[in-house]
């Protein structure tokens, strides 16, 4: 069994990102460092008042610690992850942009008055758990201990059990809706012979090479030791 730490190492690098700042930024609130009223989206102060970090931070605060905070947390590192390294393994522009728009679509939903939330953390987690039930239909949950079904149903399961438990259901559905906006646009409709208008920006791409997101670390070739005849091997950088 690998340690934490290992575990840790082994994640892919956007879903790490993100729940790393999701986890430190509850932190800083739950010390007192950070207030989360700076943080959250309120748009007269966003575009009015020109706070502009405010639709960006308001992604890195999922509340603070509880039983839904933890839950949350494991939910990127269970379906984000799968995600990273399953279908957009080797497509990490693909990735981020996804995130982009997914965050940007449940901006744009949340400046509805009717619809407004301070904090779209919860929002952005759940599109990645609807998305993972798109791509994983048939797989088997078992929900708690208490029922099993298909991955389809879990991301309105999940909305149950938050109605039974109290939590704002907004959030969960402001997710479930730019998931399927995602999923419609990037597969059903270039499924159906429409033309995928949701292709990821050159300047992703860019950014992803740029700083080498997801590449294989360089490591310095092996030193041969051996004090016999040269072997007639070589050794090319990044490579064992």
């Amino acid at each position: 069994m690998s340690s934490p730490a290992e575990y840790y190492e082994s994640l892919p690098p956007i879903t790490k990102a993100y729940g790393t700042a999701c986890f430190f930024t509850t932190v800083l609130v739950q010390i007192g460092i950070l207030q989360p009223q700076y943080i959250a989206y309120l748009p007269y102060l966003s575009f009015w008042r020109f706070e502009v970090w405010r639709p960006f931070t308001n992604f890195f605060f999922l509340g603070k610690f509880s039983i839904n905070f933890g839950i949350r947390l494991l939910m990127i590192a269970r379906y984000g992850v799968q995600l990273e390294k399953g279908i957009f393994e080797r497509r990490k522009a693909d990735f981020l942009w996804m995130m982009l728009f997914g965050a940007f679509s449940i901006l744009v939903l949340s400046t509805i008055s009717l619809l407004w939330s301070p904090f779209l953390g919860i929002s952005l987690v759940f599109m990645l758990l609807y998305l993972w039930s798109r791509e994983y239909p048939d797989a088997s949950i078992n929900l708690y201990g208490l029922v099993t079904m298909k991955a389809f149903y879990l991301p309105w399961a999940m909305l149950f059990l938050d109605v039974i438990f109290g939590s704002p259901i907004l959030p969960d559905f402001l997710g479930i809706a730019a998931g399927h906006l995602y999923y419609f646009l990037s597969v059903l409709h270039p499924l159906s012979g429409g033309k995928n208008i949701l292709k990821t920006p050159a300047l992703v791409h860019k950014f992803v090479r740029r700083w080498r997101i997801g590449a294989p670390a360089i490591k310095e070739p092996p030193q041969d030791q051996s004090t016999g005849a040269f072997r007639g091997r070589s050794y090319r950088v990044g490579r064992s």
